[in-house]
């Protein structure tokens, strides 16, 4: 007995060593990019905002108060917040009317599928290009004025760039909602009827109160994007209605002011960042578990259905919108095939026989950026959300800084990037690597917000269950928590490589000679007035956007099929 304990000793410490560094190894590795990609260019960025000539001083300060005391600025400010608010509220209301109808309401296979691909079209394509097609169906002699023999009117400023962003970025809320919805287990709201409580009831105290984590990301997540958006207010807002983040724009590119424009936007930063705390707040002050592994079965006859009035509500909402949605971007595809949009109407192929010659080299390197960001991003994501959700303040630290740079309004980040990347110690400039990394660290956010919500119905005594039998924390991750959490992870997937492949905000700062992107030729296309090359353009980036996702899903299907 005396001589066995030497020799066991080394192997158990051994053992507690190694298990040790499997535990934090991911963890550090998570905060070193972290650290490197949103820690690191926001302190360049401040650094540059604060100081003058390298060294400290007032500038920055003094710029500062100028934003709050500007009446121009606080009108814009006062704006910004308005939209934003607005656009967070529709989104999520219309994203949970879309989530709900797929996921709870008995339609064909095909119909619920035709609902959720007309879904995407809202982003697929960069936000000004549904702008302009907004602008020629409702703007001033549009389309449905002519067709209808409407009296003109103008969809310019508050209600239009609301209509823009709200049809833009509701699809983010059908993402997270739907993959909530999905998850609810229907022995919860069987035991409510089987109590006697009406449908109605069953909705207000058990459905919708299990969405609230899903209902709360969905606001954040539309209110930071509207915070950021540029292009849709550049289009659709005018003079009448000003917001900051074209203000951001307009003072970096147009009055080159690196320091002006990222003292405004370092405003937008802090109702986004309040946002943020009000809603972690909110959640957590109430447990949404529905994944438990003890008590009901999970039901076998699905869903019950809502009432008949409910349903017809419910889906004659959603097919005005969906028809409404269509007839945007019929509209692209029309001009696609035309010479000039209005002048001369004439059929065409010269536009798509640009795209696959002058364009081709766009298509080929927006495809290889959407890949290489949607791969490590999606598994970063999922690594976020799972740290996280340990809690205590290094979640909450973690789940915040992966947050940031979503928040960033995507010009200045774009600065940002460029400010911190372009001289020592580390040089990216002019690489697919700052695009890449600037895709999965400023879009990752819907990802891992997305995968947040589901783990919060994950009651963890399953994963606990599986560790006393013996199972490594690998193989209850890839046993356990993952397939329950897939559906979130594929839409977190889905959108990360769809936004990589549209993004324009922030990436247009970062292209080079060597590298041409699809959504920075549509631009191009636009400020150069060929709108029917753009058109073809947009065609194109939708086709092989929708075709990406047929891929991704049949790797989701093969992978875990029980998950489709």
């Amino acid at each position: 007995m005396g001589e066995r304990n030497p020799q066991i000793a080394p192997g158990n410490a051994f053992t507690r060593i190694t298990s040790a560094a499997a535990r934090i190894a991911p963890r550090a590795a998570i905060w070193l990019l972290l650290a490197l990609f949103v820690l690191y260019p926001l302190a360049r960025l401040l650094f540059m905002l604060f100081s003058s000539d390298g060294q400290a001083g007032g500038t920055g300060v003094a710029n500062l108060a100028g934003v709050f005391t500007d009446a121009y600025t606080r009108r814009a400010l006062g704006n910004s917040l308005l939209l934003a608010s607005s656009v967070g509220l529709c989104g999520t209301f219309l994203g949970f009317l879309f989530a709900f109808a797929v996921t709870r309401i008995d339609m064909p296979k095909g119909v619920r599928a035709f609902f959720s691909s007309v879904t995407v079209l809202s982003f697929v394509s960069p936000p000004f290009t549904g702008s302009i097609a907004l602008t020629l169906v409702l703007g001033p002699g549009g389309l449905l004025q002519r067709l209808l023999h409407l009296p003109d009117f103008t969809i310019y400023g508050f209600p239009g760039t609301l209509l823009a962003e709200t049809l833009t970025y509701f699809p983010l809320a059908f993402l997270t909602l739907a993959a909530v919805l999905g998850a609810i287990d229907p022995s919860c709201e069987d035991a409510a009827r089987g109590l006697g409580a009406s449908e109605g009831r069953v909705f207000r105290t058990v459905t919708l109160p299990l969405c609230v984590p899903g209902l709360a990301n969905s606001f954040l997540l539309l209110f930071a994007e509207s915070l950021a958006d540029f292009a849709t207010p550049l289009v659709m807002a005018g003079k009448s209605f000003p917001v900051l983040p074209t203000q951001v724009y307009l003072q970096i590119t147009g009055m080159y002011d690196l320091r002006g424009g990222a003292v405004i936007a370092f405003v937008l930063l802090l109702p986004a960042f309040a946002v943020f705390f009000a809603q972690r707040f909110w959640v957590n002050r109430r447990s949404y578990v529905t994944m438990t592994g003890t008590g009901f079965a999970r039901s076998r006859r699905g869903h019950a259905q809502p009432p008949r009035g409910v349903r017809a509500a419910i889906l004659g909402a959603i097919s005005v919108v969906t028809l409404f949605v269509l007839s945007l971007y019929a509209t692209i595809l029309v001009s696609s095939f035309v010479r000039v949009w209005g002048v001369d109407n004439s059929f065409t192929l010269d536009n798509y026989r640009f795209v696959f010659t002058s364009g081709l080299n766009s298509i080929a390197d927006s495809l290889l950026i959407a890949v290489a960001a949607a791969i490590p991003g999606t598994i970063l994501a999922l690594g976020v959300a799972l740290l996280s959700r340990r809690g205590g303040a290094s979640g909450a630290a973690l789940e915040f800084v992966s947050l940031v740079n979503y928040i960033l309004p995507g010009t200045v980040l774009g600065i940002a990037y460029l400010i911190a990347f372009n001289s020592g110690p580390i040089v990216l400039t002019g690489t697919m690597t700052i695009i890449v990394a600037l895709c999965v660290f400023r879009y990752d956010a819907t990802g891992i917000r997305s995968i947040i919500a589901s783990l919060r119905q994950l009651d963890p005594s399953l994963e606990e269950a599986s560790l006393s039998l013996g199972a490594s924390r690998f193989t209850t991750l890839r046993r356990v928590t993952l397939p329950l959490v897939l559906p979130a992870v594929k839409a977190g997937m889905r959108y990360l490589f769809t936004v990589s492949l549209t993004a324009i905000s922030a990436v247009i700062f970062l292209v080079s000679v060597n590298w041409s992107l699809l959504t920075v030729r549509i631009l191009q296309c636009i400020t150069e007035l060929m709108f029917a090359e753009a058109a073809a353009f947009s065609v194109v980036l939708v086709a092989i956007v929708f075709a990406a996702i047929g891929c991704i899903d049949l790797i989701f299907r093969f992978v875990c099929p029980r998950s489709s």
